[in-house]
């Protein structure tokens, strides 16, 4: 797998007046943060810093900018009323889909009798796809229905379009993904992709379009509606900032807008949706933060069609006045969460597996298959494999046995959907925009598509590619200004989203403390396969305020073992300071770490850019500490080349001081099996056999899959079978070689720019 390569945004001086203008919005503290940080990314005037800050500054755009799109379709929804057709809502399954169909459910439900003459439907994720299908208009056409309007969906179902009008149905599209070469036969189509790419709607997601569509509709019939337009805010927010669209122009008011009306969700007194009140009681959250839709409503309202597949009692939960109806749904929502976090860890898990066998030098688009993988939660696992790679990645399950089904994800500026597109004669359906896609295609065309996929990256981004993809940190900060102050300076650039994200810190030489770890339990008790990590963080070594505290701030490691994390030593650490509502605390999310390295030797153009302390000819600058140390044996070109392009980075030279002392991989399995029989008082893990054995954290990995597989039979305390035993030996034979050869291979800064990544 790929390490990240930090990269430290240039530190700015903005003008005094600009952050005095910062100041005055950051009650005691000095602003010098925020504004930093707001001037990084483009704010740099008191009018968009107005605009940007506070929703009551910016002026929303007119959802008759829509132009005749707009138009025609409210004029088709007039003439629905007039005749007294029966109108369905056509949804999708993920948080967006389900606010969108939630939103044009109570919206539209102001002109048509609900039940009535408007009905909703969302296909099903575990047995259909995104987008119209034929067996659902068929379905639709004989239950009476005479208009469609899709939300979140439909831009390319050019087929299914035609065939709705064979069936007698007029269809109006709103959507936001990527659109097709050539206008569908529709209505009316809304979809911002047709803007620039700097309009101020063109970011909408899919319930932003729903609602714009709705707000042009109370516009045209002012003296219809009963319940008012900003009532719908809240589902705007919980779409918008579920989708992870960039939050500029009216994206970012709208979700400004509709946290402020969340927020009343969370008192009763002031309630007016108990599905979402049931929900941010769930999981401890008060709804005046993204980060409570992002991290807790958000995904219990995805986990409905992950796990169910079917998603419609979702929109019966942020819809429905029934409080105890709300408050099982909800229940029934957290159970499924619990149960998708389970299944997710479950797939990543062996996914990490597979990864240590890609070669990334090679390997552009990673795609993976596997027959046994829940489809729900494919698209996370995709987002994962991206964030680890720096990869696009495509994650299909081929249960079927003729169609590969799933979702991919994308990273950095690699437009996901062009390179599917490039590939549309070998697929059967996609969709989705540059970042997000599902897609499914025929299984003996798999091998061609994964070539041919790799081929157009390599032709569009392989000139811009690196080995390790980078971590972007905004800003260097330390132990103690961590807390209250700058989190209320950083909460003035919430919400956070794509192209606005939420600022990542170095702490460099601090030292962490285990304080807790745990296996997340669901709410019935029921452990979910979820590891949580909690510690302290503090300066190396540590300080104290005048008062003679220790200065140290909480922290917490999500999907991560504790031996993974040193502790009691120095470390640089990339975090993200947040505020645990459940614990009443700031506190840190762990993003990456790196053992501290002090800052050494500019490199220069010459051979001291490689000092290898195994050689008795090294200089004496070898014995200098400073410098990028690589203390353990190589066991591939990569791993090597990695190591002189991050001591390169760091503007260190690379310090090789490993010795290779060969060792008998029997004794090892030997000493492997009393360890795993001894196992109470000695965990596993890739980090403790690294440490203990000097494994690759890959070699560490494979063995530990292999002790897991044979599972139950390990377990009596009798000698492990010899099957077991002859797959460990040589896998640590193999990297032994591996290693043997590289310690014996004489390098140059000049070999190591120039070799193949495999020997």
């Amino acid at each position: 797998m790929a390490q990240f390569r930090w990269q430290l945004i240039p530190p700015v001086t903005p003008p005094a007046i600009f952050v005095e203008q910062v100041r005055r919005h950051c009650g005691q503290s000095s602003g010098q943060f925020a504004a930093q940080l707001l001037w990084q990314r483009g704010i740099q005037s008191a009018d968009r810093l107005g605009g940007f800050l506070s929703p009551d500054c910016y002026t929303p755009t007119n959802p008759w900018e829509f132009g005749q799109e707009m138009k025609w379709a409210v004029q088709r929804l007039g003439q629905a009323m007039a005749q007294k057709e029966k109108v369905t809502i056509w949804g999708d399954f993920d948080a967006d889909g389900i606010t969108s169909t939630a939103v044009l459910w109570e919206g539209l439900g102001q002109f048509f009798p609900q039940d009535r003459q408007l009905t909703y439907t969302i296909p099903n994720r575990l047995r259909e796809s995104h987008g119209l299908n034929r067996p659902g208009l068929e379905r639709l056409a004989t239950q009476g229905t005479k208009l469609i309007v899709t939300c979140d969906t439909g831009s390319t179902n050019l087929d299914e379009i035609v065939y709705a009008q064979q069936l007698g149905m007029d269809v109006i599209v709103t959507d936001h993904h990527t659109l097709p070469d050539d206008r569908p036969e529709v209505v009316a189509i809304i979809n911002p992709r047709y803007f620039a790419d700097d309009h101020p709607l063109f970011n909408l997601s899919g319930v932003a379009v729903a609602f714009k569509l709705v707000e042009a509709l109370y516009d045209q019939y002012p003296t219809v509606p009963q319940q008012p337009l900003e009532d719908l805010l809240d589902l705007v927010a919980i779409g918008l900032i579920a989708d992870l669209v960039t939050l500029q122009g009216d994206c970012r008011y709208l979700a400004q807008r509709g946290i402020a009306q969340l927020r009343t969700q969370k008192d009763p007194a002031t309630a007016t949706r108990p599905g979402i009140h049931a929900l941010l009681n769930l999981c401890n959250r008060n709804g005046d933060r993204p980060t409570d839709i992002g991290f807790g409503i958000g995904p219990r309202i995805n986990a409905i069609s992950r796990i169910k597949g079917d998603a419609s009692f979702g929109v019966e939960l942020l819809t429905s006045r029934d409080t105890k109806v709300c408050n099982q749904l909800a229940a029934e929502a957290e159970t499924l969460n619990s149960r998708r976090k389970g299944l997710q860890k479950s797939v990543i898990t062996e996914i990490d597996q597979r990864l240590q066998n890609i070669d990334l030098s090679t390997t552009g688009v990673v795609v993976l298959t596997d027959p046994q993988w829940p489809t729900g939660v494919l698209g996370l696992a995709a987002s994962h494999v991206a964030q680890t790679c720096g990869r696009p990645a495509i994650l299909l399950n081929t249960q079927d046995g003729e169609i590969a089904k799933g979702s991919a994800r994308s990273v950095a500026n690699i437009d996901l959907y062009a390179l599917l597109h490039s590939q549309r004669h070998l697929i059967l359906g996609f969709g989705g925009h540059p970042f997000a896609a599902g897609l499914s295609l025929p299984l003996d065309k798999l091998p061609l598509f994964i070539e041919a996929v790799n081929q157009q990256f390599w032709q569009s981004y392989g000139a811009q590619i690196s080995l390790d993809p980078i971590l972007a940190v905004d800003l260097q900060v330390t132990v103690a200004d961590l807390g209250q102050d700058l989190f209320r300076e950083f909460n003035l650039l919430e919400p956070y989203g794509m192209g606005n994200p939420a600022p990542k810190l170095l702490l460099e030489n601090v030292q962490v403390e285990i304080t807790d770890f745990r296996n997340i339990k669901d709410r019935t008790g029921n452990k979910v396969s979820y590891l949580k990590t909690s510690f302290c963080v503090k300066d190396y070594p540590p300080k104290t305020d005048g008062d003679g505290q220790a200065i140290q701030c909480s922290g917490i490691w999500w999907g991560h073992h504790p031996d993974e994390l040193p502790q009691n030593e120095p470390l640089d650490l990339v975090v993200e300071l947040d505020f645990n509502t459940y614990d009443r605390q700031y506190e840190v999310r762990l993003i990456d770490f790196r053992l501290h390295q002090p800052q050494g030797i500019a490199p220069s153009q010459t051979s001291a850019n490689l000092i290898d302390r195994r050689s008795p000819h090294a200089p004496d600058q070898a014995l200098s500490p400073q410098g990028h140390v690589l203390r353990t044996c190589p066991s591939s070109w990569s791993e090597l080349r990695r190591a002189y392009q991050q001591a390169i980075a760091a503007q260190q030279p690379l310090v090789l001081d490993y010795h290779f002392l060969p060792q008998c991989p029997s004794s090892l399995v030997a000493e492997l099996e009393a360890q795993w029989h001894g196992r109470e008082t000695a965990q596993l893990s890739p980090l403790s056999l690294q440490k203990q054995w000097d494994f690759s954290h890959g070699l560490a990995s494979q063995i530990l899959v292999l002790i897991q597989e044979y599972g139950p039979a390990l377990n009596s305390g009798s000698a492990w079978p010899k099957a077991l035993v002859r797959q460990i030996e040589t896998l640590i034979a193999e990297e032994q070689f591996q290693k043997q050869y590289f310690s014996q291979v004489s390098l140059t800064p000049e070999l190591l720019a120039t070799v193949p990544d495999k020997p």
